[in-house]
């Protein structure tokens, strides 16, 4: 995790104070995103935070993944891991935002299912995210192909994702002003407070990580119900794609906003 920490010159603003509370590997994600009105994102978003527009879009995207080496920092140095947490499939919904008060341009989740019911479980007490159980399974094929599907579980709502994908030559950092650059280059996210059921408090948690070694990619979607429940409809039209084998996080504690 030191590696990771002695880099900060593509940061947008300064590492956070205190310690990291979490750190993780993910690995073999695809980014797919579609553009939405900014009217109708605007509608789905808690008070306190303003869409993040870009080539006058707001933009909606579906990453699934998964994620290892997955470990708690404890006391000083020393790090656990939880049974049951180490290795797990995660799936999430997101957009772009900002804050008009602090300015800082982050992740706003809709959503996020995890193969993980104890990391589920910790993730919406300590981070306050929207997690969500899921049966996932991913398979890699000789040509790296990622075979990803989830079906998310004791919701009532048949919200599932299945797709073949993979990525397509050379992995390389984007360039800031670029859409991937957007897309992709973000160090905070943000949260409503689950426990509310008005979503009133926002809270705001710190990443860190190195520029996302970023590919084009190849996908073909067989199913996607990630933002029915949100009521929001996908443009009929192929997603814009990107792929990374893999990268280091730190996590902060969130705080209240």
């Amino acid at each position: 995790m030191t590696n990771i920490l002695s880099v900060v010159s593509h940061r947008p603003y300064q590492l956070p104070a205190g310690r990291w509370r979490m750190a993780q590997r993910w690995n073999d994600l695809l980014f797919a995103h579609w553009p939405i009105p900014v009217g109708e994102m605007a509608r789905l978003l808690p008070a306190g935070l303003e869409v993040d527009p870009f080539d006058g879009y707001a933009w909606v995207g579906v990453v699934p993944f998964w994620m290892d080496q997955v470990r708690t920092r404890a006391a000083g140095e020393r790090c656990i891991t939880v049974p049951g947490t180490a290795t797990f499939c995660e799936l999430n919904l997101r957009t772009y935002v900002r804050s008009p008060t602090s300015n800082l341009r982050g992740v706003y989740f809709f959503s996020l299912d995890a193969a993980s019911a104890l990391a589920v479980i910790g993730a919406r007490t300590l981070f306050h995210l929207p997690y969500f159980f899921a049966s996932m399974r991913r398979r890699i094929e000789s040509d790296g192909t990622i075979e990803y599907r989830s079906n998310r579980l004791l919701t009532g709502r048949r919200v599932r994702f299945k797709a073949s994908y993979r990525g397509l030559g050379e992995a390389g950092p984007s360039r800031n002003g670029t859409l991937e650059h957007f897309l992709t280059e973000r160090y905070c996210l943000y949260a409503g407070d689950l426990a509310s059921a008005d979503d009133s408090r926002l809270w705001r948690g710190e990443i860190h990580h190195q520029q996302w070694p970023l590919q084009p990619a190849e996908a073909e979607i067989m199913r996607n119900t990630m933002t029915a429940p949100l009521g929001l409809r996908r443009p009929n039209t192929q997603p814009l794609l990107h792929f990374a084998r893999c990268l280091d996080v730190a996590a902060w504690p969130p705080e209240p906003m």
